[in-house]
């Protein structure tokens, strides 16, 4: 009889566990569902025929709020990480991620590139991950990206501080997520 309430007991720590960490993804869901929708592709015929840095396969992290690195993006599919390959463009940056739609961040949205070492819960040793900051309507976040194999996270840094800004006359769609200000400049 003991051991059939110690099983019961687990039983319901266990169920209580998984309840709570439903609740707080959906709570996290909540405290995103304003963020506008997102533009899986480039706008057609934005996209040049030529990349700036080769494509990089590796893996999509995830995205968080810019400054806390901990606090993941659950709307949409920014939340969950995927295999993905990375292209940059001169009009922005495109991650094609495997089981789910592409992230296109263009150029206007782009605030800031940097290598870090963490991201969305995931700590990576080694040469980092790209970590892009971008707004998104009114909301700064940061996608971070790791690349597997040689590939330099560094050269895509200086290669996405390099871009020109966007045209602020708005060429772009409603979800250019807001006219460019000036990136950070690489010290």
């Amino acid at each position: 009889m003991a051991r059939a309430l110690w099983v019961l007991g687990l039983l319901l720590v266990a169920l209580l566990v998984l309840y709570g960490m439903r609740r707080g993804w959906l709570n996290r869901a909540r405290r995103h569902a304003d963020l506008p929708g997102l533009l899986p592709d480039p706008p057609s015929g934005a996209t040049p025929e030529v990349e700036l840095v080769p494509a990089a396969d590796g893996l999509y992290v995830g995205t968080t709020v810019a400054g806390d690195w901990q606090d993941r993006v659950s709307a949409g599919s920014l939340g969950h990480r995927a295999s993905a390959r990375a292209r940059l463009y001169r009009t922005g940056l495109l991650l094609e991620r495997t089981g789910t739609e592409p992230l296109w961040i263009p150029v206007s949205a782009v605030r800031d590139a940097r290598v870090d070492h963490k991201l969305a819960n995931k700590v990576v040793p080694g040469v980092g991950m790209l970590v892009v900051t971008w707004k998104l309507g009114d909301h700064l976040l940061d996608s971070g990206f790791r690349p597997e194999g040689e590939t330099d996270p560094g050269e895509w840094v200086r290669a996405l501080h390099a871009l020109p800004p966007a045209d602020p006359t708005g060429s772009e769609s409603e979800h250019d997520y807001e006219t460019a200000t000036p990136r950070q400049e690489e010290t």
